[in-house]
């Protein structure tokens, strides 16, 4: 983990708590070109009644549409929360490169427990369970007692 990571991890959390402020819950996401750029960003908009309206999702499709092959292979991205299932399996499919993210499925697992909110409903998968060969980083530490802030304000 470096600088830039850190850097791009403290904008995704930036874009979490973004989401909740618009009534949303709390996750961010970007895409950072292997030259540095970031190239999407997005924040959950699940509010609006669609379940997958996760920004993990979100920078899939833009990239599918945006970049070559290899382009997705190279890019790194850059989460507030692990990716669920829905999200690593599209990645996956995708063709998207490393994932870097500041917390993760175990973790928000135990704070939900701790906040008595419900499960997501389906099975608290590790990229790594979806995704073989996965390049992955995370969690970092730095950022948990933020994100975990967030979600005991998100309203669910």
């Amino acid at each position: 983990m470096n600088e830039r990571d850190h850097q791009h991890l403290r904008r995704c959390v930036d874009l979490a708590a973004q989401a909740v402020d618009a009534g949303d819950q709390p996750f961010g996401s970007i895409l950072v070109s292997d030259a540095g750029e970031v190239l999407f960003e997005d924040r959950n908009r699940v509010g609006g009644g669609d379940p997958t309206r996760h920004p993990e999702f979100a920078i899939v499709r833009w990239a599918v549409e945006h970049l070559s092959p290899d382009q997705r292979r190279a890019a790194t991205v850059y989460t507030s929360g692990e990716h669920c299932a829905m999200c690593a399996a599209a990645h996956g499919l995708a063709g998207l490169g490393r994932i870097v993210y500041a917390t993760s499925t175990v973790q928000l697992g135990e704070w939900l427990r701790e906040l008595g909110r419900p499960t997501l409903g389906i099975a608290p998968l590790r990229i790594t369970d979806v995704i073989l060969d996965a390049e992955v980083e995370g969690p970092v530490e730095a950022f948990a007692g933020e994100v975990r802030a967030l979600h005991a304000r998100a309203k669910r």
